[in-house]
């Protein structure tokens, strides 16, 4: 007798869709952000990156706006698949996401726990995987200290034998434009088969705690200073104040012969 077949635990996925999606979440968010920017001194992602195998990454949550930022910032890993849990109550809202790698889960109870236990597991033993999660649970504000994190993502790198993990630190602040910057910092990897890796959940947590932390407060540092060039420019935006202030500075520089850019900074 052959033996039972073993539930197919990886969220289901439509390239094709998810692929349509993202262009929509480019345009979407282009119109509401001056640009995302991703900071020079963090880890910078990419093919040549030297990750190899499945990755965890571990998303601060300010905003709303946080999966689609993951979602832009994740095309600098075009050839790997991308997986997130979401509040059950979330999935039922938006149906879509069933389709695009999302997987609902119970918050603040054992079932929900479990749940996520298992697809996780299931995700990172795909070995081209990234599992993206919004371990602090709720809405927290970035100058929130301490960085308290919910213990499933520890118990998960405790079950982890290969792969890294990463932080990913996310700020939302206006600079000197109608519209804010989407301002993000990758922390340095962690191998999860390192020999001197955390050998208890609780301090796979721990660790994860003081590395956001270390990595907001990095990004909370570039973002005082109002400088683009501490960051990359993944996604250029909506620019200028629109209406007839705009109207009235193309005129302008139309009459002088002079290049038009519509940042609020720039020479009209």
């Amino acid at each position: 007798m052959n033996p039972p077949a073993r539930p197919n635990l990886l969220p289901r996925r439509s390239p094709w869709l998810f692929h349509h999606f993202r262009n929509y979440v480019r345009k979407y968010v282009a119109s509401r952000f001056h640009a995302v920017r991703l900071a020079r001194d963090g880890f910078q992602i990419g093919p040549g990156d030297g990750l190899a195998g499945p990755l965890l990454v571990v998303v601060s949550h300010p905003s709303w706006w946080d999966p689609m930022i993951g979602l832009i910032l994740g095309e600098a890993w075009p050839e790997r698949i991308h997986f997130a849990p979401i509040d059950v109550a979330g999935l039922a809202k938006y149906r879509i996401l069933e389709r695009l790698g999302f997987f609902g889960v119970l918050p603040a109870s054992s079932q929900g726990a479990r749940e996520f236990l298992r697809r996780g597991a299931a995700i990172l033993a795909e070995p081209n995987a990234v599992l993206w999660v919004t371990a602090q649970g709720k809405f927290v504000d970035p100058r929130a200290r301490p960085i308290r994190l919910k213990e499933g993502v520890g118990h998960l790198l405790h079950r982890a034998s290969t792969g890294h993990v990463l932080t990913l630190a996310l700020e939302y602040p206006f600079w000197n434009e109608r519209n804010p910057e989407a301002l993000a910092r990758f922390s340095q990897p962690i191998p999860m088969n390192s020999p001197d890796r955390p050998n208890t959940p609780a301090a796979w947590t721990a660790l994860l705690e003081q590395t956001l932390e270390s990595n907001q407060n990095a990004l909370a540092a570039a973002s005082i200073t109002r400088n683009p060039a501490l960051f990359t420019t993944t996604q250029s935006g909506a620019s200028g104040a629109g209406g007839l202030y705009d109207l009235a500075r193309r005129l302008k520089s139309t009459l002088l012969r002079r290049p038009y850019t519509p940042e609020h900074g720039s020479v009209p």
